[in-house]
């Protein structure tokens, strides 16, 4: 049987996390869940341990922090990620970790959005409109149709675990999950499931203008750092059009006169040319580097499939 580890991050979930290792414990009996408490100021790890759960700590502050700790230390053969908050029913886990058992995907993704219960839920108007603007830039970037970029509810198999360099602190690990697995070709499948509203007394600790800002920076670093050609021709194309509408009249002007005698304009004109040029540069540099990266992550995804194998056919 595959070894299943069930991994809840949680700050100050007292008020529902032994539900949420019941539950799981109820569907998964075989599987092992462990909730790192993240400085939790209540009773969060006592009860999440007296609920039956392997309770670990991480002192580092946010969510991506504690992720990074759980892929490096836990290991399994799927991996299930969910929020301490019960907003994410546990019955529909074995929809996310079935395509991940029958090799059919390597990241399974709970689709909060598409049934509309997520929207029913969430009164925030702003926050469904960054949840809309990610999804979309997302899509756009990679040409893809995912339709829940930013869900907490996820299923993956070792291979991504592993090999996934957790670089986000806090709540733009779920957009870095997603980006990561589209530009490194995983296979991701969306699961429609039910999205609850937090019981009463609990309270959500994201903070949507801040951590949507914070998720916007993201998608631009993301940008930058596996489309850097795309993301640098944008700036220079922003670059050379304004170079132009200012040195265009310094041009009309030689062209009649003879004479320059907006030698500021033309100055200016001639600096952000050259700095649309150097954007461009920048982007050709980048693209070539991040042609070879991809390449070595292919060759060390091989080797890494190769040593699995070895440790199985040696067990």
């Amino acid at each position: 049987m595959d070894k299943i580890a069930v991994l809840i991050p949680c700050y100050n979930e007292s008020k529902t996390i032994r539900k949420v290792v019941k539950d799981f414990k109820k569907e998964l009996p075989e599987a092992n869940i462990y909730v790192y408490d993240n400085n939790s100021t209540d009773e969060t790890a006592e009860f999440a341990k007296e609920a039956g759960a392997i309770v670990r700590f991480e002192n580092r502050q946010g969510k991506g922090n504690v992720v990074r700790a759980m892929f490096r230390e836990i290991e399994a053969d799927i991996y299930v990620m969910v929020d301490g908050d019960d907003t994410y029913p546990a019955e529909f886990v074995h929809q996310l970790i079935e395509p991940i058992k029958n090799n059919e995907a390597d990241m399974t993704i709970g689709d909060r959005l598409s049934n509309g219960t997520y929207q029913q839920q969430i009164k925030k108007n702003f926050h469904e409109f960054g949840n809309n603007l990610v999804r979309n830039a997302i899509n756009i970037l990679f040409n893809n149709k995912l339709k829940d970029i930013m869900t907490g509810y996820r299923a993956f198999n070792k291979m991504f675990v592993k090999n996934m360099p957790v670089m986000s602190p806090k709540f733009e690990l779920e957009t870095e999950m997603t980006l990561f697995a589209l530009d490194k070709k995983y296979r991701i499948k969306e699961i429609p499931i039910i999205f609850r509203e937090r019981p009463d007394g609990s309270e959500s600790k994201v903070n949507t203008i801040s951590d949507g800002i914070k998720v916007l920076k993201t998608i631009i670093k993301m940008f930058k750092d596996y489309k850097p050609l795309k993301f640098f021709s944008i700036i220079f194309v922003i670059l050379f059009i304004i170079g132009l509408l200012v040195g265009v009249p310094v041009i009309v002007e030689f062209y009649k006169t003879g004479y320059i005698t907006k030698m500021p304009s033309a100055i200016l004109a001639t600096g952000i040319i050259t700095l649309a040029v150097i954007a461009e540069q920048c982007g050709l540099i980048l693209q070539t580097i991040v042609i070879h990266h991809k390449e070595d992550y292919e060759l060390n995804l091989l080797r890494y499939k190769q040593i699995e194998e070895l440790k199985k056919q040696n067990i």
